[in-house]
């Protein structure tokens, strides 16, 4: 059932060991990269908003004082 007699001989894989398991890992790394990358994004973006929705609230709350302070 098994192809090999070892284990040393199913990681060296006929002499091709080092590029099946370079392949392997490279596409590890995408899969992950492709995983963490838009989470990373979604998160940064989510700090953007938040910071600019309270930069507007303090120009808002400005406006006001400086709207009342000319009215009274």
């Amino acid at each position: 059932m098994f192809q090999f007699d070892s284990l040393s001989e199913f990681i060296q894989m006929g002499g091709h060991g080092t590029y099946v398991w370079v392949s392997y890992l490279i596409t590890l790394l995408v899969l992950v990269w492709l995983v963490v990358s838009p989470l990373h994004r979604k998160r940064k973006l989510m700090q953007d908003v938040i910071r600019q929705q309270c930069r507007e609230a303090a120009r808002q709350k400005n406006a006001d004082i400086v709207q009342n302070t000319f009215q009274g």
